[in-house]
């Protein structure tokens, strides 16, 4: 008994490291805060949704804020049978089209590729439409 109360301990101990403000936790800690298996949280890694910061003995250590991503692309996985690059995708679409509001709604301008500014206004007016 004494055993296993030893090994569940040394299970809850996770290595944290703040970079930046974000505390970094191991990958096991990540999917269990997203709510998916450890597995699908490596495959997901593997397919890039997620960038390790390499910690302490070659461990890989990830910003905690990324469960909210991995249990993004879990859901989408889930809800809409994508597969997981897909689930990948998709994320980095919402992702962007979030950014693009953003900046939309802030009125922020965009260099264009021939180097001039690009500013989209908020809605066009009647007589361009």
């Amino acid at each position: 008994m004494t055993i296993r109360r030893r090994r569940a301990s040394r299970l809850r101990v996770t290595h944290r490291a703040h970079v930046a403000g974000a505390e970094l936790v191991e990958l096991a800690v990540l999917a269990r805060e997203a709510g998916v298996a450890r597995p699908v949280a490596g495959r997901f890694v593997a397919l890039g949704l997620l960038e390790p910061v390499e910690g302490g003995a070659g461990r890989s250590l990830f910003p905690r804020n990324a469960a909210a991503r991995l249990a993004s692309a879990a859901r989408l996985r889930r809800d809409l049978g994508l597969n997981y690059a897909g689930a990948v995708l998709a994320c980095e679409l919402l992702e962007r089209i979030e950014e693009l509001e953003r900046r939309l709604e802030s009125g922020a301008t965009e260099t264009g590729e021939r180097g001039q500014d690009v500013i989209v206004p908020p809605s066009l007016p009647d007589d361009a439409r």
